[in-house]
């Protein structure tokens, strides 16, 4: 029996309950995992309150992200060893597995040795933001250097993973935020300008730093009504992505924008690239080498024991932190952003 984060009912933090569970050896293709530290997300919140893809199947398990020990190996599993330090990539959807708990299983393809300068809860927060910024910045847009590069709610674990992958290519993150209270934290995790959309004329702001160019690319979780100035502070052949809905009123797209530079408007989730075998393989490779270089770190906002898992979620709500927070196994530890 191990401890595990479960939940019976849709509804607010206080639904999850720590329980002991029987977990089953792990299947073919399978990694059994003696789990350090979890990442939190957005997604698990949406989850567990049934705003998400998938609906949970009761008693629902939940968690995308995890560090720990290869505790056993299933069937067919090559490339990996008992005791091996590895972080898991989202690859599945929630309600398949569950990596909120003391002793988990997770597909073999989303398990990676991560670099051992990492700590734990560095190694569960890594992939997540780094690949869902990798997908869109990299694999799609093939992103360049001296390109401009709009990073919506940039505060997020995923804005502040595509400032540094924009940063690391030589491209410009510029930041956007609703209010300026945010500036220096951006600027300080890189961002070459931060714009603060309801403080400032975004369109004049980017037109101003670009030259009048405009930038190629958008990267947005938010959606709603903001979404035309966005797209009208595109360059020709702009690309605007919408990996999120956080605001799920219908976007309104300027039409004339749109024909005049001849733009692509395309939504996005990680899993295009997750659940594509040669996709995913480019993906670990380039973030590992970021890690083991230090181009590329996460930024944890607060830890939590795993009793405090219900306090995490509420946190997470709050909207004052970077939304990706480490629960840790035995003990709670702040660190700072």
């Amino acid at each position: 029996m191990t401890r595990i984060v479960r939940f019976h009912e849709i509804g607010g933090p206080e639904v999850l309950k720590v329980e002991d569970v029987a977990v089953p050896a792990p299947k073919a293709g399978e990694v059994q995992i003696r789990v350090k530290a979890m990442g939190l997300n957005r997604a698990e919140v949406m989850f567990r309150t049934g705003q998400y893809v998938t609906e949970p199947t009761f008693p629902a398990i939940l968690g995308y992200e995890a560090a720990g020990t290869v505790e056993a190996l299933g069937p067919d599993v090559d490339g990996l060893a008992l005791g091996d330090a590895v972080s898991v990539i989202p690859c599945f959807m929630l309600g398949e597995y569950g990596l909120h708990g003391e002793l988990v299983n997770a597909p073999a393809t989303g398990v990676v040795k991560h670099p051992e300068t990492l700590s734990w809860e560095e190694a569960a927060a890594a992939w997540m933001m780094f690949t869902t910024a990798y997908g869109a910045l990299i694999d799609i847009a093939d992103v360049k250097a001296g390109e401009t590069v709009l990073i919506r709610a940039a505060s997020s674990s995923v804005g502040l993973a595509a400032i540094q992958i924009t940063k690391a290519l030589g491209a410009i993150p510029v930041a956007l935020t609703r209010r300026s209270n945010k500036r220096d934290e951006l600027l300080a995790h890189g961002a070459a300008h931060v714009i603060a959309t309801e403080e400032q004329d975004l369109v004049a702001e980017v037109r101003r730093i670009t030259d009048g160019k405009g930038a190629r690319v958008a990267f947005d979780p938010v959606g709603g009504p903001e979404v035309g100035k966005i797209l009208e502070a595109l360059s020709s052949l702009g690309i605007f992505f919408q990996y999120g809905a956080l605001d799920t009123t219908p976007i309104t797209i300027p039409v004339l924008s749109l024909l005049g530079k001849n733009l692509t408007v395309r939504g996005y989730q990680l899993f295009e690239i997750t659940q594509d075998p040669e996709r995913l393989r480019k993906a670990k490779v380039y973030i590992v080498e970021g890690l083991a270089s230090g181009a590329l770190k996460p930024v944890i906002a607060k830890t939590f024991k795993l009793d405090g898992i219900a306090e995490a979620h509420r946190f997470m709500e709050s909207n004052d932190p970077p939304k990706w927070m480490p629960v840790r196994r035995k003990r709670a530890r702040q660190t700072e952003a």
